[in-house]
């Protein structure tokens, strides 16, 4: 370093030193400082040694030195010169001061080829990927030559914002100015833009046409057929890169590992990364990543374990992609001990990785742990974000901590977070899922009032809602929704739809809609098969049933709930018995303790009770309240009675405050006079604070839905509706209706009980529909309770007389009334 001391004015030593500098490979840090000794003694610098001090400030981002040199090259007349221009651009640019940059070139005024090609390409480094595409096609305008480098860039940014139609264009360029065929970086970049806009011919053809191929181009091909699900043809394009001489590289491997595992190929993401191991190459993150996101998916969770420890004997923890893959995969195979313990071995978590085990801790109800991660969160410095408070709103939801979620999207609301449609529709489908449908609905008008477009996973649990309370009107409300917003064509939306018209009492409609869906999955038949199940027609079922098998659909374990479900409603018992032993045989499928039920419950309703007590003894599941339930409902005579006594104490076990369980009791002794016995059951209900509860039914005319309770404050309209009540009872006992008083379990004369026989609330509402709504229109009442038998035979009766159609839906099934009869055939 002798030349310090010599004459300040001679640089020549300054460039000898830079010189030997690089030779020897020494601290560019050090040249800095060498540069600002001699710049502070006087030293004078041409322009390529001040060229080669703005790369290095560009490289190590010393933006006040930079910013020095700038002023030093303007007062020495040194800006004019290309390179200098050149080098101030790329400092600019890897300083994050873009702008200035831009500055820099738009104030000169002849700009040449290199000028251009740096612009755009400190544009290109910057993710400024339209201002670059912006700047190329000036470039073109000026007549000025681009090379193959920023070419290749420029096509790069277009795949990034989807440009396509600028893409083409510079496809067109290039074929009429260069050599395309061989280009192989053009080439490349062609490939890959064409990939990533979906455009697999074109990208093919380029391809094709190519003079020769490097592993990049390869590469890049098998990476679009995978990433858009065309698997087969990957394969293929694999196999004839080994025969053309080209080795596969870890790259290529990914490329199939991650295309595999978005089209939901899992299982093969897994032997695929066995294969790959065989052909030599060690998993790297890529690799690890893809296989762990497929295990997550699989729920496999002693093969996440082997992953894991791969992950520990490799270094590969270090990742922090790997890290949250893996914790990942902990959280959505239930283990949440050890995602914990992922996490907290994680010297570095991001926002997902947070995100994840708050998601885990609410899904799984311990939501206590989810808060108080939330607070930790917080106190590490990390602002939870919309997904966040997503995944809190979301779980509480899920348990039906409803009031808790709403405190959440209070919270969001504080910290500046905006409620989004994921948040909504968490709280909607909270709602439905926990039975809480009028809440769902409110929740949706709120949302409108927000001014909160729908997604096809809000109409979903809309019209769930609308299925449980048999809100025919909202639910067409819905329908609309969906085909306004573009969702009919979505089968989950459109399998729902059936669902809904279904249990919303207008079953032409839903199998309209059936008939119109053409991607059918098993979900839909199965949906249709319901629907005609609880209208107790068991032939339409069997229809649907071998419809389904002759389309190539194997059914699963729902669909033979649903066809067990329509032997019961229809009396089909050797048909049920078919049904219920091909499940094993036949289909592989173990029944359930479901599939039980409705088998105990149809031998009950055929007369068969002592059958049922046999099946329910010989069934590898111990028997729940379903089975017990349709053993006692089976029991209708005095040879059933011990029967019924073991069944009801059974109930009275496992649900000791279910009113219907007693009821049913009571009925029977009353039936068989055995007066006693039943008001030793009711003193039972009465000593465990077991109420009959508020039984209601209601009707929606007119939009407006009209409920009637047994207790609490009476319909503005009783008085009128009692008076048509009286007359229409007086009318169809000229018919041969008769009072069923059996029905009433008071301790009053046969009078007092006809009177409180009227008093029951689907007469109530049945007769106000026949007041309020068109004589066309069929009568549509919701119970919350099991009808009695004398509310059962008046619907028939006003049926006939009347000549309407009566649905009526309680709480065990739907009951279908029209000229005199119900769908039901009595199988109650």
């Amino acid at each position: 370093m002798l030349f310090l001391v010599d004459s300040p004015g001679n640089c020549l030593y300054w460039n000898s030193f830079l010189q030997e500098f690089k030779i020897k490979g020494g601290i560019p840090f050090e040249i800095l400082q060498v540069f600002c000794v001699l710049h502070h003694k006087g030293v004078s610098f041409d322009d390529g040694s001040l060229t080669v001090i703005l790369k290095l400030c560009a490289n190590l981002k010393e933006l006040c030195l930079g910013l020095q040199v700038h002023a030093y090259l303007i007062k020495k007349g040194f800006d004019l010169d290309v390179y200098i221009k050149c080098a101030l651009m790329n400092f600019y640019g890897r300083c994050e001061r873009i702008h200035s940059a831009n500055l820099v070139f738009s104030e000169t005024s002849d700009c040449n080829f290199q000028l251009w090609n740096e612009i755009v390409l400190v544009n290109l480094r910057s993710e400024r990927w339209k201002h670059a595409i912006g700047l190329f096609r000036e470039m073109q305008f000026s007549y000025v030559k681009s090379n193959s480098f920023t070419l290749a860039k420029v096509l790069k940014a277009c795949s990034r914002t989807e440009a396509l139609h600028q893409g083409r264009q510079i496809h067109g360029y290039v074929i009429r100015r260069l050599a395309l065929e061989s280009n192989l970086l053009i080439c490349n970049s062609l490939i890959s833009m064409y990939c990533k806009s979906k455009e697999l011919e074109l990208a093919r053809k380029v391809f094709d046409l190519m003079e020769s191929r490097n592993l990049s181009s390869w590469n890049s091909i098998i990476s679009g057929y995978s990433a858009l699900g065309y698997l087969d043809e990957a394969w293929s394009l694999f196999s004839e890169m080994e025969k053309s001489g080209i080795k596969h590289d870890i790259i290529t491997w990914n490329c199939l590992l991650s295309g595999h595992f978005l089209h939901g190929s899992y299982r093969e993401v897994l032997s695929i990364l066995c294969s790959m191991q065989l052909s030599g190459f060690k998993p790297n993150s890529s690799s690890i990543i893809s296989a762990l996101q497929a295990i997550s998916e699989l729920q496999i969770l002693n093969f996440g374990k082997e992953i894991h420890g791969y992950v520990i004997r490799n270094g590969l923890d270090y990742d922090i992609c790997v890290g949250t893959s893996m914790l990942d995969m902990y959280v959505k195979n239930n283990d949440l001990l050890n995602a914990q313990a992922v996490f907290d071995c994680m010297s570095r978590r991001n926002i997902f990785a947070w995100n994840s085990l708050i998601s885990g801790y609410s899904f799984k109800g311990q939501s206590e742990d989810a808060v108080k991660l939330l607070k930790r969160m917080e106190s590490e410095g990390i602002k939870p974000d919309i997904v966040t408070y997503n995944s809190l709103v979301s779980g509480y939801a899920f348990w039906g901590n409803i009031d808790e979620a709403l405190d959440i999207i209070r919270r969001m609301k504080i910290s500046g977070c905006t409620p989004n449609v994921v948040t909504w529709t968490a709280l909607i489908s909270g709602c439905s899922q926990n039975e809480k449908y009028k809440a769902a609905l409110e929740f949706f008008v709120e949302m409108q009032k927000e001014g909160i477009k729908p997604n096809s996973t809000t109409v979903l649990c809309l019209l769930q809602a609308c299925a449980g309370l048999s809100l025919l009107h909202k639910g067409k409300e819905i329908h609309s929704i969906a085909i306004r917003n573009g969702f009919i064509e979505d089968v989950y939306v459109m399998t729902t739809l059936v669902d809904m018209y279904s249990k919303s009492g207008s079953l032409k409609t839903a199998y309209n809609i059936f008939q119109r869906v053409e991607n059918k999955t098993v979900a839909t038949w199965n949906s249709m098969m319901m629907g005609f199940a609880i209208y107790s027609l068991g032939k339409q079922v069997m229809y649907l049933f071998r419809s389904m098998q002759k389309e190539g659909f194997q059914p699963d374990a729902v669909t033979f709930t649903a066809l067990l479900s329509s032997c019961k409603a229809s009396g089909l018992l050797n048909e049920g018995w078919r049904i219920f032993d091909n499940m094993k045989s036949r289909y592989g499928i173990a029944p359930s303790i479901e599939h039980y039920s409705c088998m105990v419950d149809l031998l009950g309703k055929c007369g068969y009770p002592d059958e049922a007590w046999e099946l329910t003894k010989s069934m590898p599941y111990k028997p729940d309240a379903a089975v017990w339930g349709a053993l006692l409902g089976s029991c209708r005579g005095p040879d059933d009675i011990e029967l019924a006594e073991v069944a009801a104490n059974k109930l009275f076990k496992l649900e000791p405050t279910n009113p219907v369980n007693y009821v049913m009791m009571m009925h029977l002794y009353v039936m068989l006079k055995r007066a006693e016995d039943a008001e030793r059951v009711r003193m039972l209900m009465e000593d465990g604070g077991v109420g009959l509860g508020n039984a209601w039914s209601w009707i929606e005319i007119n939009q407006t839905v009209h409920v009637f309770c047994a207790t609490g404050k009476p319909h503005p309209d009783e008085g009128g509706i009692y008076y048509n009540l009286y007359k229409l009872v007086s009318a169809i006992k000229e018919l041969g209706y008769v009072a069923d008083t059996k029905c009433v379990h008071q301790k009053v004369d046969e009078e007092e009980k006809e009177k409180i026989l009227l008093a029951h609330t689907e007469k109530l509402a049945i007769t106000y529909g026949l007041m309020k709504s068109k004589s066309f229109v069929p009568i549509r009442v919701i119970k919350n309770a099991r009808m009695c038998s004398d509310c059962h035979t008046t619907a028939k009766y006003i049926s006939l007389l009347k000549r309407r159609e009566i649905f009526v839906k309680d709480g065990a099934r739907f009951h279908y009334f029209s000229n005199g009869n119900c769908s039901c055939n009595e199988l109650w």
